[in-house]
C-alpha cells in the first residue's frame, strides 16, 4: 500500500472516530453508518484524483461536488416545501433544510431525535471536516495541522454533551484517530529517507546482524499511548482540576446555605420554537381524576420579574419538598376553599423532554416523585437539584403524581375581593422606568368606566382576544421588552408571549399584581382516557392576584382550541378568543377553523379533537409535493458521471484495446503489447529491436511459458512485417488472442495493487496527453504559417521613391 493510500485511509479513520463524539447528542448513532459511506466516496475521489494527478484545488472541487451531491440524493424532497428542479433545490430547498435543521436544534433537548433537518447537519459537518482534513493531512502533506479541524469538531461535541457520560471514550476515540494519522504520516516520510536507523539487536555468533532494527515508529506508539493513558487517569487523580477537557460544569445555580436558589431562566426563546416545531412530538402524558380537562394547565414556572428587557423568575430560596405543600398564597376565602376539590393526576414524561422544572397542575398539593428535587415556595415551583459534577436533576423519562386543587371562583367572588395585601401589591406591580407611556394609556383606555380590579381584568383580557383586533402568529419575532410591547400594540400581531406579558403589563400599570406563568395547555385526549401534551402545547398565560383567591389564570391569546375560565367569561357570547375577528393569521402555525364550526363546537371539546376537525397544527401537506422525477434522474445521473471519472481511463484503454485488435495490424498489435507492458511498470524502449524487447518483457515480466511465446510470436511477426520483401502477403493469424494471453500473463504476475493501477490509471494514459500535445504543436504551427504567409503593406520611413 502506498504512502498516499495509507494516510488516506488513516484520514477517514481519525474523522469518524472523532465524529464518534456527536452520538451522545442525538438518540440514534445510524447516521454514523451514512457519515461513514459519505466519507469512504470523498476520499476515494480525493485519492483518485490524486493518481491523475489533478492540481490541489480541482482535487478539494471534485470532493467537494461529490460530497454535494450525494446530500442532495440522499435529502431529495425532504424540505417542507420541496421545489421543482435542480436549481431550485440547492439554492431554496437545501437551505429551507439546513434552517429547519438549526431551528431543530434549538427546539429539542439532548439527545434529540434524529430528524432530516438535524441529520443534514451532522453529516454536512462531519464531510467538512473529513474534507479539511484529508487536504491538510494528505493532499498538503501536515498531517499535524490536520488536528486543528477534528480538534474542532471534538470541542463542540465535548461542550453540548457536557454531563452524558462517555466522554473519556469519545476522547480515547479521538486522541487515537489523531494519533494514528500523525504515526502514519511519520511512517511516510521515514521510508522515504531509505534504511530505517536505530540499533539493531545482536547477532548469531560468528557476525552478521541477524536482529531487527527498533524503529521510531514502535516508540512513537508508547509515546502516544503514555500520553492518552495521563490524558485520562490526570483528571481523576487531580479532582481539584475541574472543568478540563473532560469536565462538566454546571448551569451556575448554586447550593449554599440557604438552601439554594432558583435561577433566573428565560425560556421563552425555547417555547416560540415549539410552537413552531416541525415534530410535533408528545412531551408529556397523564392521566387525571379532574371533572374539568379544560382546566388541567400543567404549570412549570412563574416569571414574576420585569426589568424593561424582559421577564424571568426572580432568585429565591429553595427548600426541601414537604410532604404536603403549604397553602396557596392568597386563598383565604372560605367559600372558595369550601368548593374546591382535589384532583390527582399521575403524568409520564419523555425520554426527550429534559427540563429541570416540573410541570404540574396549579396550585399543587401534594407531589410524588423519585430523584433530588427542590421547592420553592412563592412560585410553588419544583425545580431539580444537583447531581454531583454530572449536572442537575430533571424531568427526563420521570413518572409522577400530583395532587391539586381544582378552584372554581365566581365572577362575584373576584369583583368583591378584599384589599390587595400591601406586600404583595408593592412587589408584584412594579414597572421599569423605560415603559413606554403608550402601555398604561392603553390600559386605561380599555378599563375606562371600570369600577374593580377584576372587571379591569376582564375587559384587558376581551381587548387582547376579542375587540382589539389582534391577529395569532407564532412567527412574529419574540422581542420581550418595553419597546417589544409597544410595538405589538401597534400591530397587533403576535403569539401567546406577547399577549401575556402585554396583559400583565398593562394590568401592574392599573394596580393589579400581575406575572406570566409558562407550562402547556391541557392536551388532547386520547381513546384510551390519557392525555398526550405535545410541543404546540407549550403556551405562557397571565396570573393576576385577587385577594381570598390567589393567583388565578386569565386567556388573553386568541387562540384555536384554549378556553376560557368560567370566571372570565362575559355575558356575551362574543367573548370567546377563538372568535373570528381574532383568529389567526395565515402564517401561523395554528390553522383557522370556520366561523361555523367555532360557534357549533366549544373550545374545549375543539382542543380534544371531539369535533370532527382536524386537530391544530397539523401538517395537512405532508406527503405531498416532493422533488420531481426529471430532476432526481438529473442528479442521479450527475453524480453518476462525477462517480465515473475514475474509470475512465479504463474505459479508454478498453476501447483503444478492442480497435487496434480488430484491425489486424501487426504494429498497431505490437503498440498495444508494448502499453500493456507500460501499464505494469514496463516502459517502452523505442532503441530496442523488437526481438530484445520481447525479451525484456519476458524477463521483467516473469512471464511464464505459454505468455512468453505469446510475446515472440508477436514480435516475429513484426520483425517479419518490417522486414520482409515488398510486395509480401504475410498474414499472423492469432495475433489478438497472442495480445491478450501475453497481456494476462503480465497482470498475473504482479500484486494486487499494481494490477488495479493498471486497469483504473494506466500509465498508458499518457499517450492522451502526448496526443493533445502533438495536435496543439500542429495548430500553433500552422497558424504562425498563415500568419507569416500574410505579407502587410509597409508605410515608409522617409521620402522619395
Amino acid at each position: 500500500m502506498s504512502g498516499h493510500v495509507r494516510l488516506t485511509l488513516f484520514a477517514l479513520l481519525a474523522t469518524l472516530l472523532t465524529a464518534w463524539s456527536l452520538t451522545p447528542l442525538v438518540e440514534s448513532p445510524g447516521w454514523l453508518v451514512q457519515a461513514a459511506l459519505l466519507l469512504g466516496v470523498q476520499s476515494l475521489v480525493g485519492a483518485g484524483a490524486r493518481r491523475v494527478p489533478l492540481a490541489r484545488p480541482l482535487t478539494v472541487a471534485a470532493q467537494f461536488l461529490v460530497s454535494l451531491l450525494l446530500l442532495a440524493l440522499l435529502f431529495a424532497g425532504k424540505a417542507e416545501n420541496p421545489s421543482g428542479g435542480v436549481l431550485g433545490y440547492l439554492l431554496t430547498d437545501f437551505g429551507s433544510l439546513f434552517g429547519q435543521g438549526v431551528r431543530d436544534v434549538g427546539e429539542f433537548a439532548i439527545p434529540a431525535p434524529t430528524t432530516d433537518g438535524i441529520r443534514l447537519l451532522l453529516l454536512a459537518g462531519v464531510l467538512l471536516i473529513g474534507l479539511m482534513v484529508d487536504l491538510l493531512a494528505v493532499t498538503a502533506r501536515s498531517a499535524a495541522a490536520a488536528g486543528l479541524p477534528l480538534l474542532a469538531l471534538y470541542s463542540v461535541a465535548a461542550g453540548l454533551s457536557a454531563g452524558r457520560g462517555g466522554a473519556w471514550l469519545s476522547f480515547l476515540l479521538a486522541g487515537c484517530g489523531y494519533l494514528m494519522l500523525l504515526l502514519s504520516e511519520s511512517r511516510d516520510r521515514l521510508a522515504q529517507w531509505g534504511r530505517v536507523f536505530g540499533g539493531a539487536a545482536p547477532g548469531p555468533v560468528g557476525g552478521g546482524s541477524g536482529g531487527q532494527a527498533v524503529a521510531p515508529v514502535r516508540t512513537g506508539r508508547r509515546i502516544g499511548a503514555v500520553a492518552l493513558g495521563l490524558a485520562l487517569v490526570a483528571p481523576v487523580a487531580l479532582p481539584a482540576m475541574g472543568g478540563g477537557l473532560l469536565g462538566t460544569g454546571g448551569d451556575g445555580a448554586g447550593s449554599g446555605p440557604g438552601g439554594g436558589t432558583i435561577s433566573a431562566v428565560n425560556p421563552l426563546v425555547s417555547l416560540q420554537s415549539s410552537l413552531n416545531a416541525q415534530d410535533n412530538r408528545v412531551v408529556l402524558r397523564y392521566r387525571t381524576d379532574s371533572p374539568q380537562l379544560s382546566e388541567q394547565y400543567l404549570r412549570i414556572l412563574a416569571l414574576d420579574e420585569f426589568d424593561g428587557v424582559k421577564w424571568e423568575a426572580s432568585g429565591r430560596p429553595l427548600t426541601d419538598v414537604p410532604p404536603r405543600l403549604p397553602n396557596p398564597q392568597g386563598l383565604s376565602n372560605q367559600e372558595v376553599r369550601r368548593t374546591a376539590s382535589e384532583v390527582r393526576t399521575t403524568v409520564s414524561a419523555a425520554e426527550t423532554y429534559a427540563q429541570r422544572y416540573l410541570p404540574m397542575p396549579y396550585p399543587a398539593t401534594q407531589v410524588d416523585i423519585g430523584g433530588k428535587w427542590r421547592f420553592e415556595p412563592v412560585g410553588r415551583t419544583l425545580v431539580g437539584d444537583q447531581l454531583g459534577k454530572d449536572g442537575f436533576q430533571n424531568v427526563q423519562g420521570a413518572q409522577y403524581t400530583v395532587h391539586s386543587l381544582l378552584l372554581q371562583p365566581t365572577a362575584e367572588q373576584l369583583q368583591h375581593a378584599p384589599p390587595t395585601d400591601p406586600l404583595v401589591l408593592n412587589e408584584y406591580t412594579k414597572l421599569p422606568d423605560n415603559l413606554p407611556a403608550v402601555v398604561g394609556d392603553t390600559a386605561r383606555r380599555v378599563t375606562q368606566g371600570a369600577k374593580d380590579n377584576y372587571t379591569r381584568a376582564v375587559m384587558l383580557q376581551d381587548f387582547f382576544a376579542v375587540s382589539g383586533g389582534f391577529r395569532y402568529d407564532t412567527r412574529v419575532s419574540s422581542g420581550t421588552g418595553s419597546q417589544a410591547i409597544a410595538r405589538f400594540l401597534q400591530d397587533k400581531e403576535g403569539f401567546c408571549i406577547h399577549f401575556s406579558f402585554s396583559m400583565a403589563a398593562m394590568a401592574r400599570s392599573l394596580g393589579i399584581p400581575a406575572r406570566v406563568a409558562v407550562g402547556f395547555t391541557p392536551g388532547t385526549k386520547q381513546s384510551d382516557g390519557s392525555v398526550n401534551v405535545t410541543m404546540r402545547d407549550a403556551h405562557a398565560w397571565p396570573e393576576l392576584y385577587f385577594e381570598g383567591v390567589g393567583w388565578t389564570r386569565f386567556e388573553p391569546t386568541p387562540r384555536s382550541g384554549i378556553s376560557l375560565p368560567d370566571y372570565g367569561r362575559t355575558d356575551t357570547p362574543t367573548a370567546q378568543p377563538s372568535a373570528p375577528a381574532s383568529l389567526p393569521s395565515q402564517n401561523a402555525s395554528e390553522p383557522a377553523t370556520a366561523p361555523s364550526q367555532s360557534d357549533a363546537c366549544p373550545p374545549d371539546l375543539k382542543r380534544l379533537g371531539e369535533c370532527g376537525t382536524p386537530a391544530a397544527g397539523q401538517d395537512a401537506g405532508s406527503g405531498s409535493g416532493g422533488v420531481p422525477a426529471l430532476a432526481v434522474l438529473g442528479w442521479t445521473a450527475g453524480a453518476l458521471l462525477l462517480m465515473a471519472l475514475p474509470v475512465l481511463p479504463l474505459l479508454w484503454r478498453r476501447r483503444l484495446r478492442a480497435r487496434r485488435l480488430a484491425s489486424g495490424d501487426v504494429l498497431l498489435a505490437w503498440q498495444e503489447l508494448g502499453d500493456a507492458a507500460w501499464d505494469v511498470n514496463i516502459p517502452p524502449d523505442g532503441a530496442l529491436s523488437p526481438r530484445r524487447a520481447a525479451g525484456r518483457t519476458v524477463a521483467q515480466g516473469r512471464l511464464e511459458d505459454g505468455a512468453a511465446r505469446a510475446v515472440h510470436r508477436v514480435a516475429d511477426a513484426v520483425e517479419r512485417a518490417l522486414y520482409a520483401p515488398p510486395g509480401t502477403g504475410f498474414r499472423h493469424e492469432g495475433l489478438a488472442e497472442d495480445v491478450l494471453l501475453a497481456r494476462a500473463g503480465l497482470l498475473a504476475a504482479v500484486s494486487r495493487g499494481t494490477r488495479l493501477r493498471a486497469l483504473l490509471l494506466p500509465r498508458s494514459a499518457a499517450r492522451v496527453g502526448w496526443a493533445v500535445s502533438a495536435r496543439w504543436s500542429a495548430f500553433t504551427s500552422a497558424v504562425s504559417a498563415r500568419l507569416a504567409a500574410v505579407r502587410l503593406p509597409l508605410r515608409g520611413r522617409g521620402g522619395g521613391a
